[in-house]
């Protein structure tokens, strides 16, 4: 089944650029769409920002899954 979808001049442009040669729209939309399914460990080691800005996350992160542990879930 085939649908008809409007795009902007840029949007399509956009497309355009990503389609391979042998590739239709279709394709690249579905491509483009797919749920990716990536290990944890590709990320490793990507942070570009400063320093103190990942450390405060991480601390961040240490103390939200700390409050997480200590809620009681009270029986109805």
């Amino acid at each position: 089944m085939t649908k008809v979808i409007s795009l902007s001049d840029e949007a399509y442009e956009n497309l355009r650029k990503l389609k391979g040669p042998k590739e239709s729209f279709s394709d690249v939309v579905n491509r483009l769409s797919a749920k990716e399914k990536r290990s944890l460990t590709e990320f490793a080691g990507k942070w570009s920002g400063p320093k103190e800005e990942l450390d405060a996350l991480a601390k961040r992160i240490r103390e939200e899954r700390e409050a997480a542990k200590s809620r009681e879930v009270k029986p109805l």
